[in-house]
């Protein structure tokens, strides 16, 4: 008799603690909420943020790139601005950064020209507005050879045809060191004002400086200084 007196306060303590188990500790009434997978939270059964486990599956990072096929080149990006600056108008422009550099001197999808032809127009149309917003006669202000001996052609064939930085591994790098010319870029090299000279600069370079009488059109006054090797996001204030 006494062993079954035993096994059932044995029983009875057991069923008491499984209640106390389960019982709220803090007596707060908390509601234990189930995971779902779109609470941006890792948790429940995920192995991923939202992902993994019940919900769909997460990305495989370790699955190599599919390469195959055909590719269309969508954009390019040579030196700064060219595009931007030259080919005056959207259509033009998305038509540059989808055609190869060594395609960019014929015709292409039914364009009437070239887009050296393009590029020259807009820079000589350039020189045409500053020439109505300073009252003076267009003539006056017709694009000079620039410090590199290029004409208007000569200019926008470079800039039109060969958009692309070239890599000198024995030579120097450059944007324009006033000897070395456009043999790729580096830090040190304002390009933005190396641009507008040639565009502005005429054959000293200082045509339109903003000197003598003239407007400053060979700079977009930010130094290298700060943008390039202060602290992010590398912007000097204009002079």
């Amino acid at each position: 008799m006494k062993i079954y007196k035993i096994t059932a306060v044995f029983v009875a303590i057991c069923i008491s603690l499984l209640f106390v188990q389960c019982n709220d500790d803090d007596d707060n009434a908390n509601i234990i909420e189930q995971s779902t997978c779109s609470d941006g939270i890792l948790n429940g059964e995920e192995t991923g943020i939202d992902c993994g486990g019940p919900c769909e599956a997460c990305e495989d990072t370790g699955v190599a790139l599919d390469f195959t096929g055909t590719f269309i080149q969508e954009d390019v990006m040579g030196r700064p601005g060219v595009n931007t600056v030259f080919s005056g108008s959207d259509a033009v422009k998305d038509l540059f950064n989808k055609v190869p550099t060594a395609m960019r001197g014929t015709l292409q999808d039914g364009q009437t020209e070239t887009f050296q032809a393009t590029f020259q127009n807009t820079l000589e149309l350039y020189h045409d507005v500053y020439a109505a917003a300073l009252m003076i006669d267009p003539e006056d202000l017709d694009y000079e050879e620039n410090i590199l001996g290029m004409n208007a052609a000569t200019f926008t064939t470079v800039l039109a045809n060969f958009d692309a930085l070239q890599v000198a591994p024995e030579g120097t790098t450059t944007y324009y060191d006033g000897t070395n010319i456009l043999t790729g870029r580096n830090l040190n090299d304002d390009v933005i004002d190396i641009s507008l000279t040639l565009m502005f600069g005429g054959m000293s370079g200082t045509r339109f400086d903003g000197n003598n009488g003239t407007p400053q059109l060979t700079s977009d006054g930010v130094g290298v200084g700060t943008r390039v090797f202060g602290a992010f996001p590398h912007l000097e204030i204009p002079n």
